[in-house]
C-alpha cells in the first residue's frame, strides 16, 4: 500500500492490520499493509540485479512477501510488486522509488498496469464457486469482481442497485473483505453469510440489517480477505474487472457501464496494436 516504504524502513511486519470500520468513499485507502499469501519465488541467479534487490529488501524487512520482480520500464531499476503496491528499486539496491509511474507519450499509468497483471493472476487462483454471484439478466455484457463488506455504507449502496446492474448486463461476483479484520464481529457475520444455504439471500439480508443465522463452516473468507490486501485494496467496495483493472469504488449503474465499456474498448485497441 502507500505506506510500504515507511513500513520497510521501520522494519515493521507486513501482516494485515485492523481495518477502519467507518464507510470509506471511493478511492480511499483503508489498509495499511499486508504480506498476503504470495507463492515462494524461484531463486534469482546469483549476482543478478534481481538477487541484489531481493537481498536489500530482505535486509530491510525479512517478512516481506514479494509477488514479482521484473525490469522497470526505465533503465537501471527493477519493478517490485509487494504488499499490494508497486515500488522501483535500483539494480544496485541503493535507491527505492515509490509512487505512480506515468508514460506521458502513451498517456498510460504503468504502475497501475503492473498491478493489474498481479491482480489478474491472483483472481485466477480464487475459485468462482467461492464467490457470491448475481448474474446479468438478459445478455451479459460485462463481469465485475467486487470485494465487499456487509457493514460499509458504499457496499450497501452498491448492493441496493444490484438489480439495475443486472439489467444492464453486468454480472457481479462478490468476494469477502471484512474491513474490521479477521476474527472481528464483522468477519464472523461474513462467515455466516458464506456458510448460509442461500448465500445471495444471506448477503442481501446482512446488508439490510436483517438477521443472518450464525453459522460456521470452512469458508474462503480468510483467503479472499488476504487476496484483497495483496491486490492493493482501496476503500470498499473494490470493483475489479477479471483482467485485474481497478474500476473504482461505488459507481451508479449507468456510470459503471460507461467505465466498463471504456476499459473494454481500450483492451480491444491495445490488442489490435500488439
Amino acid at each position: 500500500m502507500k505506506h510500504l516504504l515507511f513500513v520497510l524502513l521501520a522494519s515493521a511486519s507486513l501482516t494485515a492490520c485492523a481495518q477502519s470500520s467507518a464507510p470509506a468513499p471511493a478511492g480511499t485507502r483503508i489498509a495499511v499493509a499486508a504480506a498476503g499469501d504470495a507463492a515462494p519465488a524461484p531463486a534469482a541467479p546469483a549476482g543478478s540485479a534481481e538477487a541484489k534487490v531481493r537481498e536489500v529488501l530482505a535486509g530491510l524487512n525479512p517478512a516481506i512477501k514479494i509477488d514479482s520482480i521484473a525490469p522497470a520500464p526505465f533503465p537501471g531499476f527493477r519493478e517490485v510488486v509487494a504488499g499490494g503496491q508497486v515500488v522501483y528499486v535500483s539494480d544496485d539496491g541503493r535507491y527505492l522509488l515509490q509512487g505512480g509511474l506515468l508514460d506521458i507519450a502513451a498517456r498510460k499509468d504503468l504502475t497501475e498496469a503492473a498491478m493489474a497483471k498481479v491482480r489478474a493472476g491472483i483472481l485466477k487462483t480464487l475459485p468462482e464457486a467461492d464467490r457470491i454471484v448475481f448474474p446479468a439478466t438478459g445478455p451479459q455484457k460485462h463481469t465485475v469482481v467486487v470485494l465487499t463488506d456487509v457493514e460499509c455504507g458504499y457496499c450497501r449502496k452498491f448492493h441496493s442497485d444490484i438489480a439495475e446492474y443486472s439489467k444492464r448486463g453486468i454480472r457481479v461476483e462478490y468476494m469477502a473483505f471484512p474491513r474490521a479484520g479477521l476474527g472481528s464481529p464483522d468477519y464472523r457475520k461474513m462467515v455466516s453469510v458464506w456458510c448460509a444455504d442461500d448465500r445471495r439471500k444471506a448477503l442481501t439480508d446482512a446488508k439490510n440489517d436483517r438477521p443472518v443465522p450464525s453459522r460456521s463452516c470452512k469458508t474462503p473468507v480468510d483467503m479472499q480477505y488476504r487476496a484483497g490486501l495483496r491486490m492493493g485494496l482501496t476503500g470498499t467496495p473494490m470493483i475489479l474487472t477479471p483482467e485485474g483493472e481497478m474500476v473504482g469504488g461505488y459507481l451508479p449503474p449507468d456510470v459503471l457501464v460507461q467505465k466498463l465499456d471504456q476499459l473494454a474498448a481500450e483492451r480491444a485497441a491495445a490488442g489490435k496494436g500488439a
